[in-house]
């Protein structure tokens, strides 16, 4: 398996972890990122640093589905697709789409990959403009 999807899985794994914590702000927050799954991963704590802005978007781009029930699984990926959309900007936004579709497809339920797909192709939409 290519390693880049294998490190977007941690990555997805960290963020599924994340959202299940209760207490997210300081002092606690160095103690919270080192009982992650993947600690050292800076990806994840990159992400984590810019969630106000990343779930931002989500809500704008998914008005219909509120953060709280969005499944946590499609909630992570959303949230490691946004971040590369819109502030890593490495990579192409075509692949970041497909790569959100095929972790779907992998990590989450049945349909979870179309509302992903539909979520970020309203993102892409908005940022060619």
């Amino acid at each position: 398996m290519d390693p880049r999807h294998l490190q977007r899985i941690k990555i997805v794994q960290n963020l599924f972890a994340y959202s299940h914590t209760r207490y997210k702000t300081l002092p606690g927050y160095n103690k919270l990122l080192n009982n992650l799954p993947y600690p050292k991963d800076s990806k994840t704590k990159k992400i984590i640093t810019k969630l106000t802005a990343i779930d931002q978007y989500i809500k704008t781009y998914a008005a219909r589905y509120p953060l709280e029930n969005i499944a946590k699984t499609d909630l992570s990926i959303l949230r490691l697709s946004v971040y590369d959309l819109i502030f890593e900007q490495k990579t192409p936004k075509k692949v970041i789409i497909d790569e959100a579709v095929e972790l779907a497809k992998e990590l989450s339920g049945e349909k979870s990959y179309a509302f992903i797909n539909a979520v970020l192709g309203k993102i892409m939409d908005h940022i060619k403009t």
